[in-house]
């Protein structure tokens, strides 16, 4: 077998985002995401994609960048996946190798990547150096058989709170800075292992709103005498996959139910629209969104742990 690795090219769209759902199934991914990603990127990132190919056939891809919005310098990611059925063949190897060579070259002392919790995924990080980080909780939802709170005559959740309207990310076509505002506060108290700051609105529209995976009219948004106070972010994939890409509240109006609020419209207009299979993840430490998840019957489907790796080591 001959192994090369090489840079991402847009006619292996299909096959690389075919081996990232092979690795990560329950992502919401399509080739026009992948394309996107490595078209998209801030410069600062030092966005690379790069793909091992077998004999002519693209069988798995490493994608790289540095953290450029961190508070600390220095640090990367390198997240790394290889096809099914083409594992334990040097792929997943080579393209580590590479990029781990490609992040030193920039000066990366540290380089974060996510690995599932199974054994041939945990004994190749932990050989190459990596040791075990933060973990995420991904939850699946079946919307064919959920019963998820119900919805009154007038097609609102139930018991829908004085002076709180419910929209979708639609109606702020025109103007989403107030989104990205309520984005950002939430987004600063998410738990995590790479302290980051605040993107400009003009990256944020990009990366976020722009997100091709991004379903505007599933994303639901609860407003509260005009301010907007929480949001549920829906992804899908056109093949009946829904992905919660953030849920949150602002901090002055937390404690009254508007995530469950938000998350439950979001989930209806899901299942209206012909999604099957609902997914979220979680850091194993946000205890509130967990319970949330729990509440509304999510169920276990895998957990991910955050590896990482000193270079200077």
């Amino acid at each position: 077998m001959t192994m090369t690795v090489r840079d991402f090219r847009a006619t292996d769209a299909e096959a690389v985002a075919a081996a990232w759902r092979s690795a990560f199934p329950f992502l919401v991914t399509t080739p026009r995401t992948v394309v996107w990603k490595s078209e998209r990127a801030p410069v600062e990132q030092h966005y690379r994609l790069l793909v091992a190919e077998a004999d002519g056939q693209v069988v798995g891809s490493s994608e790289m960048g540095v953290f450029h919005d961190s508070e600390e310098p220095g640090l990367a990611f390198a997240n790394t996946t290889v096809v099914a059925g083409a594992r334990g063949r040097g792929a997943g190897s080579a393209l580590v190798t590479a990029a781990e060579e490609y992040l030193s070259g920039l000066g990366t002392a540290k380089i974060f990547a996510w690995t599932l919790d199974e054994p041939s995924s945990v004994t190749f990080a932990e050989r190459r150096g990596y040791r075990r980080g933060r973990c995420s909780r991904v939850q699946r939802l079946d919307l064919t058989t959920a019963a998820l709170p119900p919805l009154s005559a007038d097609g609102l959740p139930s018991g829908l709170p004085d002076g709180v309207e419910l929209r979708t990310a639609a109606d702020f076509a025109d103007d989403p800075r107030p989104v990205y505002e309520a984005d950002v506060e939430c987004a600063a108290d998410e738990p995590g292992d790479v302290d980051v700051a605040a993107p400009p609105y003009a990256e944020w529209l990009t990366l976020n709103w722009e997100h091709p995976a991004l379903d505007h009219e599933l994303t639901s948004v609860a407003v509260v005498n005009g301010t907007v106070a929480a949001y549920s972010v829906a992804h899908t994939d056109g093949r009946g996959r829904y992905w919660s890409g953030m849920t949150g509240t602002r901090r002055a109006f937390r404690g009254r139910g508007l995530a469950k609020l938000t998350k439950n419209d979001s989930l209806h207009r899901a299942r209206s629209a012909g999604c099957q299979e609902a997914f979220t993840g979680n850091d194993g430490d946000n205890g509130p969104m967990l319970a949330v998840n729990k509440w509304f019957g999510y169920e276990p489907a895998a957990t991910e742990w955050r590896y990482v790796r000193e270079l200077s080591a």
